[in-house]
């Protein structure tokens, strides 16, 4: 991706999240200099902050993802079994852009849609080596009730219901009837080790140095 195109897209996401009201914590706006700061040492190494990601295949629009991590525990307390544990973040699902099939190996989450288009789910069991099981139907919980999956079916989620994803469940979204809003609810996220792709691609984006940073990613810490 190239750096303008990160900056360009950044803006458009900051827009679209204070459409529905939401305030980003301040240091959605420091400068890059202030994110390098000693200051800044807990926001980096908890990967606190902006993600923008095309999972290196150079069609963001159609297969891509926005995040913000507004908070994040620490994984070695997990371990102790206490501390801060959890984690939230707001994601925007452009319309039809895909976030591809993966599985969490630590993360259990809930996905919530915030607002906006709908949130299509397409969601599978693991079978006994891990990988994705779609002979089996699989059951999600759903603002608290039990959902029933078949294999093949697709799940809609209208603004204001969710799901929650247990480690090992299979899933890929993307937004429809316009972009969508995600608030995303779970266990503390570490993103370098804890994503399993279906296909072999990269969690983060390749960047092309075409333009002076607005900010800094996640990645550039």
């Amino acid at each position: 991706m190239k750096r303008s195109d990160i900056n360009h897209i950044k803006s458009q996401a900051e827009e679209f999240i204070r459409s529905f009201g939401t305030v980003l914590p301040p240091f959605a706006d420091w400068s890059p200099d202030q994110l390098r700061s000693a200051q800044a040492k807990n926001i980096r190494d908890r990967g606190l902050g902006w993600d923008i990601t095309d999972y290196g295949q150079g069609r963001f629009d159609e297969l891509g993802l926005f995040l913000f991590t507004l908070r994040n525990g620490d994984v070695r307390d997990l371990a102790n079994g206490q501390g801060m544990l959890y984690a939230e973040k707001l994601l925007v699902s452009r319309d039809k852009q895909l976030s591809p099939m993966h599985r969490h190996v630590v993360k259990a989450e809930d996905i919530i849609n915030r607002g906006g288009g709908d949130l299509i789910m397409e969601i599978y069991a693991s079978d006994t080596q891990g990988g994705i099981d779609r002979e089996t139907p699989v059951v999600v919980p759903s603002d608290g009730c039990p959902v029933t999956i078949q294999p093949g079916e697709l799940m809609r989620l209208k603004p204001g219901q969710s799901v929650t994803l247990m480690p090992g469940i299979w899933h890929a979204f993307w937004a429809e009837k316009g972009d969508c809003l995600i608030g995303e609810v779970s266990t503390v996220n570490d993103d370098r080790t804890d994503n399993i792709f279906e296909d072999p691609i990269p969690r983060f984006a390749t960047i092309e140095e075409d333009a002076t940073p607005d900010f800094l990613l996640v990645a550039d810490y």
